[in-house]
């Protein structure tokens, strides 16, 4: 399953529908896209090819949501809690121990085909089944007595909204307030050289661009195409290196 297949079938589960309001339900999601972009890359390690794209779009993932996650739980949702802190300790363990497993995987992406698709199937595999016990064992000790709330409905950014960023359109209404822009940002700033995305509004998206051209001055394009009223569209280039 390559990026956009995956990207496409996560997008059908996670939607641009309402927001997960509980953990149990954020969980779910977060489990259902990294086993949709982990199954990608199993089926190509597993005959025998290097998943480099694959690989990249499972990392992304991890990276900007799932460790995104981990950081919004302690922050949010521990606090929460009525358990001592060294109760909570086995599961920054094990918070600990998932980012290691991530960071294997991206060691193997950095060295790429030279890697072993044997020890990558592994890896993930492995990095599944430690995913779903992570979930398992937190739900229980979180969830015991309540429902817990999702770290959305408290205020961060949905993990919904990372695959209605994904593709070549962005539709900024699907995107609303400051962690919509956010959201917005994060893909724009990890284009490859030449690469482009439209972005599509009901009002004009320059602060967005303003943004971008002080992140990165002179490393992006941006063309109209077209200026309202209805409808603003924007075409924004990552420019290719001097």
């Amino acid at each position: 399953m390559d990026k956009a297949t995956s990207a496409g079938s996560a997008s059908q589960a996670a939607g641009g529908g309402p927001r997960a309001l509980t953990l149990r339900a954020e969980h779910d999601l977060l489990l259902r896209e990294v086993t949709a972009r982990a199954e990608g890359v199993l089926a190509e390690a597993d005959s025998g090819r290097w998943p480099q794209q694959q690989l990249q779009g499972l990392l992304d993932y991890l990276h900007l949501e799932v460790l995104r996650h981990i950081i919004d739980e302690e922050w949010l949702l521990f606090q929460m809690s009525h358990y001592a802190p060294d109760d909570l300790a086995p599961l920054r363990q094990d918070h600990l121990d998932l980012r290691g497993t991530i960071e294997e995987l991206a060691d193997m992406a950095r060295r790429g085909v030279d890697g072993s698709a044997t020890e990558l199937s592994r890896t993930t595999r492995n990095l599944l089944v430690r995913l779903d016990n992570h979930i398992r064992v937190e739900q229980d000790l979180l969830t015991a007595h309540d429902e817990v709330p999702s770290t959305a409905s408290l205020g961060r950014r949905p993990h919904a909204w990372y695959d209605l960023t994904e593709g070549p359109v962005i539709d900024l209404a699907e995107l609303p307030g400051p962690l919509g822009v956010d959201a917005v940002m994060s893909r724009l700033l990890r284009l490859r050289r030449g690469e482009q995305v439209e972005l599509r509004a009901n009002t004009d998206p320059a602060p967005i661009w303003h943004r971008l051209a002080t992140a990165d001055p002179g490393g992006y394009g941006f063309s109209y195409l077209a200026r309202g009223p209805r409808q603003w569209r924007v075409q924004i280039t990552r420019r290719p290196a001097s």
